[in-house]
């Protein structure tokens, strides 16, 4: 049965132009901090890249630490969009491993609204002995992102994927150093194999939780 029509079901058209204007505003705020880092990241500087006054800035964003923090949360609903949606909507276990694995490469190489990088990556230098709001939510979206792959891991070794003795947290680790690692060969050094020797990384890491036949876990080989 239909929903009885209501006032309140209908939003303002006024309401509508300022959250797109606010959507707008937020992107060229992603693009900007990705560049510049989000500490870089102001309301002067934004006006100069949108063509906005400073006061119509300040009528969205208070401060320049309301503006970082919508930049970020715009930046973790993005990668929740390309990453790790897309990855869930695969079954449990290695599938869902490979499709979280192959969509965060893509994404670490870069998309329209990121053309500077990864902003959680440089987010996460620039913050992390600075406490504070941005850096607990840093720290909170890292964590979320963590208890998924080991959740991943864990539905793995039920489905007999993985060994049961495979460790979820040391999976999830070893997964994110060849993430970091991608991404340093990438940027930085310019390494046209990274994601080459990334995907090979991520292929030993998988053989060798597997059963039966793992690589003998000695440190002399």
């Amino acid at each position: 049965m239909d929903e009885p029509f209501s006032l309140r079901s209908v939003r303002p058209l006024s309401l509508r132009k300022g959250e797109k204007t606010r959507e707008s505003i937020l992107n060229d705020a992603l693009a900007l901090a990705s560049r510049v880092g989000l500490e870089g990241l102001s309301i002067g500087g934004l006006a100069n890249r949108s063509g906005m006054s400073k006061s119509g800035l300040f009528a969205h964003f208070g401060s320049k630490e309301e503006l970082q923090r919508a930049t970020l949360a715009r930046a973790e609903a993005l990668f929740q969009e390309r990453v790790l949606r897309p990855a869930m909507s695969f079954p449990g276990g290695v599938r869902r491993l490979q499709a979280m694995f192959d969509r965060w490469l893509a994404w670490l190489g870069g998309c329209q609204e990121l053309p500077g990088g990864c902003l959680l990556i440089s987010a996460a230098s620039e913050y992390d002995d600075r406490p504070g709001p941005i850096r607990d939510t840093l720290a909170a979206g890292q964590r979320e992102l963590r208890g998924a792959i080991a959740k991943s891991v864990r539905q793995a070794i039920e489905l007999g994927e993985l060994a049961g003795d495979a460790d979820p947290w040391q999976f999830t680790f070893d997964l994110l150093g060849i993430v970091l690692a991608a991404y340093h060969e990438r940027r930085l050094l310019d390494d046209r194999r990274a994601d080459e020797r990334a995907r090979r990384a991520f292929e030993r890491l998988l053989a060798w939780y597997m059963p039966p036949l793992r690589p003998q876990r000695s440190l002399t080989n």
